[in-house]
């Protein structure tokens, strides 16, 4: 018999951390993505057993270090909109029980060969982001954001549904920036700032700023 000519291609297992609306859109993108296979969702003990899109709710945070031993692999899919602290502090705390952070990337974004993603990322469908731009560790570039050639999203980011953050700029850690909100090319928005729905952000922002 003619050995077969189909390989089996086994997928690596990721854990989702946080089960509420913005899971439900990364997990739409890491199935389109095709690279992992999910192996279950943490989040709060009165929703353990219950299913997101068919996947289990499997353990609290509590479980997390029997969890990783089997599955390093994390993706933080709790959303960011009033305050990235619990992220981060997710983050750091994943980290510390030797958690792994894979990029995870949308077949329909499109991401320049030239750019550079962190760890723990996520793009998700038709964003772009272009040429010699670089996105951070642990930040959301959500469904149709725009990234321009040059700007650097720092840590812990969350650009919105059809955000553009144009040319040069520097969105720095931990800010939230808001769904068709548009910057100017070449300034600096500072860390853990809000932006609003629909903001214009037309010079440079000190720290914690919030934009109406």
């Amino acid at each position: 018999m003619a050995p077969s000519r189909f390989i089996l291609i086994m997928k690596l297992k990721i854990l989702l951390i946080g089960g509420g609306g913005h899971c439900k859109s990364c997990i739409d993108v890491i199935e389109q993505e095709g690279k992992y296979q999910i192996a279950g969702i943490v989040d709060k003990s009165e929703k353990v057993g219950e299913k997101v899109l068919g996947y289990p709710i499997i353990g609290t945070d509590a479980n997390l270090p029997t969890l990783l031993k089997t599955c390093p692999n994390v993706l933080i899919t709790l959303g960011q909109i009033k305050s990235p602290a619990r992220r981060i502090e997710l983050f750091h705390e994943l980290r510390i029980l030797g958690a792994q952070f894979p990029t995870v990337q949308s077949p329909l974004a499109y991401v320049s060969l030239h750019a550079d993603l962190g760890e723990g990322t996520i793009i998700m469908h038709q964003a772009l982001v272009n040429a010699d731009a670089r996105i951070g560790r642990n930040c959301i570039i959500n469904t149709k954001a725009l990234v321009e050639h040059d700007a650097v999203i720092e840590d812990h980011c969350h650009i919105a549904t059809a955000a553009v953050v144009n040319g040069g700029v520097r969105v720095k850690t931990g800010t939230f920036f808001g769904s068709n909100a548009v910057t100017i090319g070449y300034i600096e928005v500072g860390e853990e700032s809000f932006i609003n729905c629909g903001a214009k952000v037309d010079g440079d922002l000190p720290p914690r700023s919030i934009i109406r």
